[in-house]
Parts: structure tokens; sequence; C-alpha cells
């Protein structure tokens, strides 16, 4: 049986007009002698009547504090509305099709309400249903406890179910349908000569969705790379071929595609903060440890990491700057917090090994008079912090010296 996943995402299933496009992608796939698995997200975006915003919205005026597991009930419904509508379609179109929640498409989860993680996905029910030739129509975003608590799984979580299901059901292919063409090399509101890619492979497209591109969640990425799956982005409204993702992006060895494939893409994150602690001899040897501990016991995410005598540098998001100030001057830490940075990164995997490839980031930046706050680099992406009001020249300046409008 060959099995494709199709996930839409909320835009892909907003409107009657755009639904009609959603079944053509449906029914040429069944053309093509797939048994396809359907995965929707909620009905449009912040605003529309259905969206996961606005019925997160309708709970937090009743109460901001609302918990976890409540919310988790309401948003389930969003995904719900739009697997019903999207099944309807399909039906009215002469296919026999069947909605089911994340649960019932046997996707069980913790108990870590709005951000659970799937621990296994039992694909009986699913493969019964293909096999008396119906299109199961899944609630993305979702799934069960071993007690039967409703739970969802965060921000890009219908990415997740794809690739969930994908993998449980051992399927061909998984395309991710959304408003864009593809994976870009920039963002297009940034960069106007940025362009699509035609492939990209598993280990770039995870450093870019890290560090700042939303196209696609991170964690969809590593489950298709387990079962070694491949994912395509494409858009709903066009019938450009997308984006493919696969362990090898590229077997092009001329001398230009390599310079070309030494950067995939550069993305960036703002609202940042820069934390400076400084330390003393009073502190003790622990006082490092310490400070990270404080930030974990926090629940604070820190991120481009320096480790000095007598000085750490570290960042956070600008959300969390009040919290972990506090506790660190509840230590005794002195400390030093310069806010609206970003932090913007080129991240490409045939940069491994490369001479040159940080002198020429470095030179990018210097040349437009860049501040350059603090750096990180890995085998297959270099960062910098910057100041926020720099963050477009400096995306503009690593797109240009990477040669990613070639």
């Amino acid at each position: 049986m060959r099995i494709l996943v199709q996930k839409f995402g909320g835009t892909s299933v907003a409107s009657p007009e755009v639904r009609e496009l959603v079944l053509r992608k449906i029914e040429k796939a069944r053309e093509q002698g797939f048994n396809p698995v359907i995965v929707v997200s909620a009905m449009g975006r912040q605003g529309a009547p259905y969206a996961t915003d606005t019925l997160l919205s309708v709970a937090r005026s009743v109460y901001k504090g609302i918990a976890a597991r409540e919310l988790d009930q309401i948003m389930y419904c969003g995904e719900m509305i739009s697997a019903v509508v999207m099944a309807g379609t399909l039906q009215a179109a002469g296919m026999t099709s069947v909605m089911l929640t994340g649960g019932q498409a046997g996707i069980t989860t913790d108990d870590n309400f709005t951000d659970a993680r799937i621990l296994k996905c039992d694909p009986t029910r699913i493969l019964s249903l293909l096999k008396q030739g119906k299109v199961p129509v899944v609630c993305g975003f979702q799934g069960m406890t071993d007690e039967g608590e409703f739970t969802t799984l965060g921000r890009g979580g219908s990415d997740t179910t794809a690739s969930a299901l994908g993998a449980a059901l051992n399927a061909e292919m998984i395309e991710i349908y959304t408003d864009v063409d593809g994976i870009m090399t920039a963002d297009p509101r940034i960069v106007e000569n940025a362009k699509i890619l035609d492939c990209i492979s598993y280990g770039e497209v995870c450093q870019l969705a890290h560090q700042g591109a939303k196209v696609i969640h991170p964690r969809a990425v590593e489950i298709a790379m387990q079962k070694n799956i491949p994912l395509v982005v494409k858009s709903t409204f066009s019938d450009a071929p997308g984006t493919l993702i696969t362990n090898i992006a590229q077997e092009d060895t001329s001398e230009a595609a390599v310079v070309d494939r030494v950067a995939t893409g550069v993305t960036y994150l703002t609202n940042i903060a820069q934390f400076k602690v400084h330390l003393d001899d009073t502190m003790g040897s622990d006082s490092s440890f310490n400070v990270f501990r404080t930030m974990a016991e926090s629940d604070i995410s820190v991120d481009l990491i320096n480790v000095h005598p007598g000085q750490i540098m570290f960042t956070i998001t600008a959300e969390h700057v009040e919290q972990a100030s506090t506790k660190l001057k509840q230590q005794g830490y002195h400390i030093e917090i310069l806010e609206n940075c970003a932090k913007v990164s080129v991240v490409g995997g045939g940069m491994r090994e490369v001479p040159g490839v940080m002198a020429n980031f470095i030179e990018a930046l210097s040349r437009n008079k860049i501040a350059i706050l603090q750096t990180v680099d890995s085998h297959t992406s270099i960062s910098a912090l910057v100041p926020q009001s720099d963050v477009g020249a400096a995306v503009k300046s690593l797109h240009e010296k990477f040669g990613l409008s070639n």
C-alpha cells in the first residue's frame, strides 16, 4: 500500500474556495496511486472564528490564568471543526472520508498540557480505514493521554502530527502544504531576491527552524529523519514543486555548486536580551554552575553561551528578563543586561571544515557597520548577536555575501 500523508495548514482550509484546492491535491494523489492520509490545522489565523488563537482568547477573557488542561480542551475544538468540514468536503466530492481526532488516530502523548510530547502512534485504525478505501482526515496538533485526557502538541504541532503518522504508517512521503511555495533562503519580507530552495537536508532545515525560520517545526523534521521519510514543503495555492527535505540535499559536486552550498539560508530571531554575569573569587568554584542551575530551575532557556574566567555571557528571550534578573540578583550576582538584541544565523551543511566561512560572516557585518555583540558557531551554523535595529541589514548583507541570490 502506497501511503502519502498530506498536511494542510490553517490558511489552506479557511474558506470553501481554498478547500476546493485542497480537494484537487487529494484527488491528484489518489490518481497517482496513493492512499492519502489527511492532517489539518484549525481554520484560519488569529481573528478567524475557529482559529486556535481566537479560541484561546475566549478562554482567557474569563480568566487570564486559566489552567493548561482547560486550555487544551478548548484548543482541541479548532482542529475538530476543521477536520469535520474537510471530511464533509471530500464526502461531497464522492469520497468516503472519516474524521478522526488525534486520540482516535492512535496518537498517545504525555500529560504536559499545551506542549505535550508524542509517546507512541498506533496506526491500526488508520490502516483499517485505508484498506476499506476510505480517506482519513486527522486533527493535527493533538493527542490523548493513556488516561483519556485531551492534549495539544504546542506550536507547529500539526506538522508533528503529520510526521508521527507518516513514520507509524511507513508512508512513502509527507507533504506539508502551506501558503508559500517552499523553504526560502531568507525571509522575503527582508530580502526581496530570496529564492526557493529545491532541496535541503534534514539537518539544515532543523537548524533553520531552531534559528528562527517558521516554515516547518523541527520536531516534525526529526521524526521524519528517524525513518528516512522524505518531506516536501509546498503551496496549496500553486503547482510549484516545493522544497524536498531528505538526507542529501544535493548531489552536484561541481566547483560552483560546492561554493553555493556552503550556506543554505539566513534566518533570525528578535526580542533577545544579553546577560553578562560577573563572577569573583568569593563566590566559590560552583558559581558558574549555579548561574545555569538558577536559570534551569526557573524554566528559562539560555542561548549563545560564552564562559570566561570572571564572566559568563548568555542570551534569553525578552519575556524572561525581569524574572532572570531577579533570580540572579537574589543569588548575589552582579549582572549587566543589554536588551533589544537579535540573533542572525547563516546555516549550511556545506560549511563544515571549509576555511574562511567565519571570516566572510564577520566581514559582511563589519562592512555594513553592524556591531557584533557575541558569536557562536557549530559545524552547520554561525550566529551573531546584533542590535535589533540592525537585523534587516544584517540578514541582507549575509545573504549577499554567501551568494544565496545567485
